[in-house]
């Protein structure tokens, strides 16, 4: 089942290309700290700069490193229809625990066309969905009446990855689609909160430099500890603000470079965390007894 601390993954790069060494070195690392599963390849994991065939060798890579030892969340996106049914249809074919499928970006569909892009990828394959929506990246909002629709009448979407920021969508989420549904956190700032009105996890860019404590809040949380997953969310506060001070993923790549697990090449239009920014992350990792 998918469910805990799944990791948005870094895509390590070397002299321009995808740095599979490294990768393979961060997959291990997080098995061993108890995250409980693995996303290549979504906005983390620069996705919009990958070659397709990049994107798909990643995917695969990510699958056969991993060998069942946790779940495998593959992102398939696309704001193309087609393009997302093909890498979906790929994430199957290689053993993908679940696809997580964004929201079309850019080309601003109706709720009715959302519903019909994820109904055509679901109706197409069988491997398990949840929905991306992250409105912040793609405009559009995948509005709860929609998933409601979609989790109704597709038995393959079993969940969603919820990055609106709202604890009030997340909410009527659920009370329209029940806890049946998957309901995960795609904004680290929430995601103790998010447990509190039925979430199941997180897909977290945090994980990456903190895998062991954003594993134990979920553990403690479903143990009934909740007093200590509190406490375990206002330590991770700060940490999770420092990653947002640009946009994801350039601080998370300048914090694993700075924690030596990774170079910290970044694919353009995105360019490498410095000045003030880098210095505030540096100070906030040595607090955290990360670097």
């Amino acid at each position: 089942m998918i469910h805990g601390s799944i990791v948005a993954i870094v895509t390590p790069f070397k002299n321009g290309a995808v740095d599979y060494a490294k990768l393979g070195e961060l997959i291990e690392f997080h098995i061993e700290s108890g995250t409980h599963g693995i996303v290549p390849v979504g906005t983390t994991g620069e996705s919009p700069t990958l070659s397709h065939s990049e994107h798909e060798e990643v995917i695969k890579f990510t699958v056969q490193t991993v060998r069942g030892r946790i779940s495998v969340v593959a992102g398939t996106g696309s704001n193309s229809t087609e393009e997302a049914l093909r890498l979906t249809e790929f994430a199957e074919r290689v053993g993908t625990d679940a696809a997580l499928v964004v929201t079309p970006y850019y080309n601003k569909p109706t709720q009715e066309g959302i519903y019909r892009h994820f109904r055509t990828v679901a109706d197409k394959t069988s491997v398990p969905l949840i929905l991306y929506n992250v409105p912040g990246r793609t405009v559009v909002n995948i509005e709860p009446e929609t998933v409601e629709r979609l989790f109704c009448d597709c038995e393959n979407i079993i969940g969603i990855k919820e990055a609106s920021g709202s604890l009030e969508q997340a909410s009527r989420i659920i009370f329209l689609c029940g806890e049946d549904l998957i309901l995960l956190s795609g904004d680290d700032a929430v995601n103790y909160p998010l447990l509190t009105v039925g979430g199941r996890g997180f897909i977290s860019v945090t994980a990456n430099i903190a895998p062991t404590e954003v594993s134990e809040m979920y553990n403690c949380f479903s143990k009934g500890e909740i007093e200590s997953a509190k406490e375990l969310h206002y330590r991770l506060l700060p940490l999770n603000r420092s990653l947002f001070v640009e946009s994801n993923p350039i601080p998370v790549k300048a914090a694993l470079a700075l924690m030596g697990k990774i170079s910290p090449e970044i694919r353009a239009p995105l360019y490498e965390l410095s000045g003030e920014n880098l210095e505030s992350l540096r100070k906030e990792l040595k607090k955290c007894g990360l670097a």
